[in-house]
């Protein structure tokens, strides 16, 4: 078994399909960690936008959710479209995201932006909101602040989108295998974790 090969997990905090993965990807990194490096790749699939999202954006998300919740049996707070002012941009909770990784606590950040956003009707498009979700996670709120206002962290977040779009995908979430230097594409399976885990430990 070789230890040098590591798994890509490729995702966007407000992507409503890697919400509708989350179980099975939790059961799946849970039975693969003992077995691989796992590392999370931020896609970035909208950049900043002060704009509310157009009806027809609107209404086609709003399809999708509810897609996803007839699929997967993912729960949704549709209320989020009557409270919130939604805007086509998940490149803030992306920031927010990075500053976590620095804490080591990016996986519980993804999880409580995906909870404000899906279960509690919280805009994670507004800075408010995130900063919010950083105090209740440990994080220092005034660094936080500091940090997504900061060049150095844009710069980041780009290099990191730019790298991830280079990898072998069409979407998020995506899991991608690096293996002796072979990018391989695993298919998701969103319903059952063992058909991605066989096919990965095959390659190993």
């Amino acid at each position: 078994m070789n230890m040098t090969s590591t798994l890509y997990y490729i995702y966007d905090p407000m992507c409503s399909w890697c919400w509708g993965y989350a179980p099975t990807w939790n059961r799946l990194q849970q039975e693969l960690t003992p077995h691989i490096d796992i590392i999370y790749g931020l896609g970035g699939l909208a950049q900043d936008c002060d704009e509310i999202m157009p009806d027809e954006m609107q209404n086609f998300l709003q399809q999708t959710w509810r897609n996803i919740s007839e699929q997967l049996g993912t729960a949704f707070n549709f209320d989020f479209w009557r409270d919130c002012q939604p805007r086509r941009s998940t490149f803030p909770a992306c920031r927010a995201a990075l500053i976590a990784r620095a804490s080591n606590k990016e996986q519980i950040m993804l999880t409580a932006i995906q909870h404000a956003y899906y279960l509690q009707a919280k805009n994670p498009s507004d800075i408010d909101t995130l900063h919010k979700l950083a105090i209740e996670i440990g994080l220092d709120g005034n660094d936080f602040l500091q940090q997504m206002n900061s060049q150095q962290l844009d710069k980041a977040l780009k290099k990191e989108i730019i790298q991830m779009s280079t990898m072998p995908i069409n979407g998020f979430p995506a899991l991608v295998l690096v293996n002796n230097q072979a990018l391989i594409n695993i298919p998701i399976d969103y319903k059952d974790w063992r058909n991605s885990y066989a096919l990965i430990m095959a390659k190993l």
